[in-house]
């Protein structure tokens, strides 16, 4: 998985582990940045989600 595929996707939330690899990194960094706040996320029960759309804005941000 990309940040294309993630951009191509019609999810509307996304996992640790399709973050983990898109970046290319532990998936455990991952929660950790949900942890500092840097990551946008949702639980829901047990499961952490990260919104679709958010996570990519944080990209969309840093190329503008």
């Amino acid at each position: 998985m990309t940040i294309e595929d993630l951009r191509a996707s019609n999810s509307a939330a996304i996992t640790r582990q399709d973050v983990a690899d898109a970046l290319g990194i532990d998936p455990r960094t991952v929660t950790e940045g949900i942890r500092q706040g840097n990551i946008p996320s949702l639980k829901i029960g047990r499961r952490v989600l990260i919104p679709r759309e958010k996570f990519l804005a944080l990209f969309d941000v840093a190329a503008a």
